[in-house]
């Protein structure tokens, strides 16, 4: 009995993964359906805005920032996988409303596919940023071959995470996605994304930790500016990661089980 109880969980879970397959394959298809120029158009956004940036910055306002191209791209490109995940989690259960209500699975899937997809996207955009680290007379070092792997993970968590929350809330509190575009702005402005943690004044920048991206950004332009890993400012990332996951996971569980009667 147990046997057959275990072949069929593990047959289950085959399922799941298949599902989960399925699902990625089937975002990253929307993405790059009918568009020529596919992966160009998947990253022409973040590379226009750093030009936007580095204009107003270092053209117009003259800010003295070594290699700010390539601090912009360092910082940008891993913020969109973050900014393009959460602020399309609001709305991930209301636009696959059929399947909730037509097909039994975990719901839990449904973000984790659209969060890998944007991960994938962020590691198709890595040769980008390695074309800038040799332009400005850099090259990749052994701490990306650890650095790298470690921050996908936590990224991928702490995304995962946020987007149980939001996506669960939503259902219950449609404003919490209006209310996500307007944090997410404050949120880009107080992260040293197109600016250094060395432009922040002393006397704030005991306060960098509090802000949960800051860390996470701050360790993924490190590594690929300076090729560095910063195992601190990880680990704070990776225990804000835990907490998010454990809320998010909290968060769903508790209203999962209405989900079909309001989506």
């Amino acid at each position: 009995m147990s046997r057959v109880k275990h072949l069929g969980s593990r047959r289950e879970l085959e399922n799941y993964r298949d599902l989960l397959f399925v699902l990625v394959q089937k975002d990253i298809k929307v993405r790059y359906k009918s568009k020529i120029l596919g992966y160009l158009w998947s990253i022409a956004s973040p590379l226009a805005f750093a030009c936007v940036y580095f204009f107003a910055f270092r053209i117009v306002m003259r800010v003295d920032v070594a290699n700010y191209p390539l601090m912009l791209i360092s910082g940008i490109f891993p913020w969109q996988w973050f900014a393009n995940s959460v602020g399309s989690s609001p709305r991930l259960f209301l636009g696959n409303a059929p399947l909730i209500k037509k097909v039994k699975f975990p719901r839990i899937i449904i973000p984790l596919s659209m969060i890998l997809n944007h991960m994938i996207h962020f590691i198709l955009s890595l040769p980008v940023i390695l074309l800038f680290v040799f332009i400005y007379g850099g090259a990749p070092t052994l701490s990306w071959i650890i650095g790298i792997p470690i921050l996908l993970a936590v990224h991928l968590m702490m995304v995962y995470g946020i987007s149980l929350v939001l996506s669960s809330l939503n259902l219950f509190l449609r404003d919490i996605e209006r209310l996500v575009d307007v944090v997410m702005r404050f949120v880009f402005y107080f992260t040293p994304i197109i600016y250094p943690i060395e432009l922040i004044p002393e006397r704030f920048q005991a306060f960098i930790p509090l802000n949960p991206v800051a860390p996470l950004i701050i360790s993924w332009r490190e590594l690929f500016l300076f090729g560095t890993f910063n195992l601190a400012y990880t680990a704070i990332s990776f225990a804000y990661a835990l907490a998010f996951l454990a809320l998010g996971y909290f968060v769903y569980r508790k209203l999962s089980w209405r989900f079909a009667e309001v989506v």
